[in-house]
């Protein structure tokens, strides 16, 4: 009898388990098997990528999701150039990535924050072997490294540029001979000597972004590579040096002086000064490659690069040539729940063909040498030789950590200077002094 019940209750224990494990089982296909009862239902992992979207942008995220359809899903958060500077683009990611959300994966960086930003990104060098770093080039790569790590891989290159309107220079009775000099890395001071002549023509001769933002600090930058001046070292700033009174004397003369740029520039940025310059109100303007595609973009689908052209910057006499580089980076949350996913849209971003999809579609430079060394893709695009002469005088700015705050406090005052509120010598002077003393900075 105690056998029997023995027997009795293992059969009673094996019963139960085998159909707890049955509905299990069922659960399971019930949550994976499609409508049909037959289709497993794929778990995609979605990647989260905040950048400037761009259509370009949007061409390869939908390419990237047909070719992972049912493994990955790249979803863009839009953060247009329109609407965001690039300092209010900075200060929103750092607030996502300080609350350790997982709702970012992938986010873009201006190259000059990478070292800012590098505390809250995933280290990268094991994703990225060096068989695939050196399919980069190498300056766009310098800038993804912090503390000898690579955290950010590049995804386009960029370079200060001078454009100006053909259709109103040929209006010059020396259109020839200034076109000649302007592609020959004419000086800042015959510049200023053509521009003042450019005058009658009835139009505002030369637009920079002067607002309060990063891009004044391009263009002071660009005055100071001129010059071979370097005011920043490790945690030290040296503002009050002959070299950078020069530079922002310069600047304010253009407005002032020779007058051959409106005041209005000390409240525009790059999207202000480009719709000025769209609307033929400007002769010369100072802007980044691929202005073209933006015309295209924001303005209307028609093909305006031969009615604006791309030369070098002006340089001082007696100067070097020199444009600020720029281009944005990718980074990769250390919070993303979906790392690998993320790299193999970071890698595809990286790749040849996308480099290529870039920079045809958008203008974007390539970060990839293997389009550089491309023959037949440089039959098809023989600009790419030109931008490739104009990053031979690139012109880093600083790497640090502090580089950020440096540029808030600069830019606040080298733009008070060029609005006659303050002089050039105590506008300089007062920068260095309220960064070197490591006093909050609120504007």
């Amino acid at each position: 009898m105690v056998k029997k019940l023995e027997q009795f209750t293992k059969t009673f224990y094996y019963t139960i388990a085998g159909i707890t494990l049955l509905v299990v089982i069922t659960l399971v296909f019930v949550f994976l098997l499609g409508e049909d009862g037959i289709t497993v239902k794929p778990i995609v992992k979605k990647i989260y990528y905040a950048d400037n979207i761009s259509p370009t942008h949007q061409l390869l995220i939908d390419k990237f999701n047909k070719r992972y359809r049912g493994k990955i899903e790249v979803v863009p958060i839009n953060l247009p150039f329109e609407k965001f500077s690039t300092n209010e683009r900075k200060e929103l990611l750092i607030r996502y990535l300080r609350s350790k959300s997982d709702r970012i994966d992938i986010f873009a960086v201006d190259q000059i924050w990478v070292s800012r930003f590098a505390k809250w990104a995933e280290p990268l060098d094991r994703y990225f072997q060096h068989a695939f770093q050196d399919k980069l080039i190498r300056p766009a790569l310098k800038i993804c490294q912090y503390n000898k790590e690579l955290v950010a891989v590049p995804l386009y290159y960029d370079v200060g540029l001078l454009y100006y309107n053909d259709d109103i220079l040929r209006k010059a009775q020396n259109y020839t001979e200034i076109k000649k000099e302007l592609s020959n890395f004419i000086t800042w001071e015959r510049f200023v000597e053509i521009s003042k002549q450019l005058k009658s023509l009835g139009k505002s001769v030369f637009l920079f972004p002067a607002d309060d933002y990063e891009g004044l600090m391009c263009s002071f930058f660009e005055l100071l590579g001129n010059l071979n001046q370097n005011i920043i070292s490790g945690d030290t700033v040296k503002l009050n040096t002959p070299a950078a009174v020069k530079s922002l004397q310069f600047l304010v003369d253009l407005i002032y002086d020779s007058k051959i740029t409106p005041q209005q520039v000390l409240n525009f940025r790059d999207p202000e000064c480009y719709k000025e310059f769209a609307q033929d109100n400007a002769v010369f303007l100072r802007g980044w490659t691929g202005f073209h595609f933006w015309y295209r973009d924001v303005i209307g689908p028609k093909d305006v690069s031969s009615k604006f052209l791309a030369v070098p910057l002006p340089h001082f006499k007696n100067g070097k040539p020199s444009s600020v580089i720029g281009g944005w980076d990718l980074m990769l949350s250390k919070s993303s729940k979906n790392k690998n996913e993320a790299i193999e849209f970071m890698k595809f971003m990286a790749s040849k063909e996308s480099q290529e999809t870039m920079f045809e579609n958008g203008g974007y430079l390539p970060i990839s040498k293997d389009v550089y060394t491309d023959d037949e893709f440089i039959k098809k695009h023989s600009d790419i030789k030109f931008y490739e002469k104009i990053m031979g005088t690139g012109y880093y700015r600083p790497f640090t950590e502090k580089y950020t705050r440096y540029s808030d406090v600069i830019t606040y005052y080298i733009n008070l200077a060029m609005r006659k509120k303050i002089s050039v010598s105590k506008a300089l002077a007062t920068a260095e002094k309220l960064i070197n003393s490591h006093e909050f900075f609120l504007k």
